[in-house]
């Protein structure tokens, strides 16, 4: 479907990851529930790539089939579940605790390409994923179990399940999908989830929370979700996971710069553990 080359398709994970780590800075400023940011994170997404698409003459349904549709039903429900998952979690145990618990989906990625796909990880890969795992566990400022936060890093870590199970499941479709349609349809199924039990709270959120969540919509779910997609027709989704896992890193970043949050040692030694993981995926694959 697309002539992306592999060194573009790690230049708009990488702008994927940032906006995606925008993410937590905007669910922090938005004062509503989890439902409701998600329900409105989903409205504003599919209205912005609706647009885009009439404005690039994409048609929304070209290519459908009912295996496609049932894979972008699926993955969509994953994409509802992961997103209040995740929300729910910050609610619970405070952001440090829900990014690590949300950062163990590069190895339930590993693991499902190894189920669904058949592709065994290679030492490299397992080496990736370990220094991954092992800069994501110093970059949390605190992580107490005793504090009562097991609940919310339990759901944490099925928000990174979740995830997963969107990167893999999404092979499915890019390349024979246009991005801006697996992005719409996918948060179109968000929407009609969270519909029912997100309206209220939505419509009763203060003027200042439309704009946060509007951009969280735009940004970090719009676009970010058409460049993650798009890079997906070149990146097996092992990749792919190793750039996500430096959304806590820009997340921790823009905090910094935005609410003077400065980062502990610990935090910056994970950030150099992770950067060094995806410095391992810069150079493209040789030909076969």
């Amino acid at each position: 479907m697309t002539d992306l080359t592999h060194n573009r398709a790690l230049l708009f994970m990488h702008i994927a990851a940032l906006l995606f780590g925008l993410t937590g800075i905007f669910g922090k400023l938005a004062s509503t529930s989890p439902d409701a940011i998600v329900l409105g994170r989903a409205v504003f997404a599919v209205a912005a790539l609706v647009l885009f698409a009439l404005w690039a003459r994409t048609p929304l349904a070209a290519g459908l089939s009912g295996k496609r549709l049932a894979s972008l039903l699926l993955c969509g429900v994953f994409l509802a579940i992961h997103w209040l998952t995740f929300f729910h979690a910050i609610k619970l145990s405070g952001v440090g605790i829900a990014t690590l618990g949300f950062a163990s989906f590069p190895a339930f990625v590993v693991v499902l390409e190894a189920v669904f796909w058949r592709e065994k990880p290679s030492a490299s890969d397992l080496l990736k994923v370990a220094l991954v795992c092992a800069g994501l566990l110093l970059i949390p400022p605190q992580f107490d179990l005793a504090a009562g936060n097991t609940t919310g890093l339990l759901w944490a870590i099925l928000s990174g399940f979740c995830f997963a199970a969107v990167s893999v499941g999404n092979r499915l479709t890019s390349g024979h999908l246009h991005p801006v349609q697996i992005a719409c349809w996918q948060n179109l199924v968000v929407l009609a989830c969270v519909l029912p039990f997100g309206a209220g709270a939505m419509w009763r959120m203060p003027p200042l929370d439309w704009l946060w969540i509007g951009l969280l919509g735009v940004l970090c779910t719009g676009l970010a979700h058409v460049l993650f997609v798009s890079s997906l027709s070149v990146l097996k989704a092992r990749v792919a996971s190793l750039f996500f896992a430096l959304e806590p890193v820009y997340g921790i970043l823009i905090a910094w710069w935005l609410f003077a949050e400065q980062p502990t040692l610990r935090m910056l030694l994970g950030g150099a553990l992770i950067i060094s993981a995806v410095l391992m995926v810069q150079r493209a694959p040789k030909p076969a």
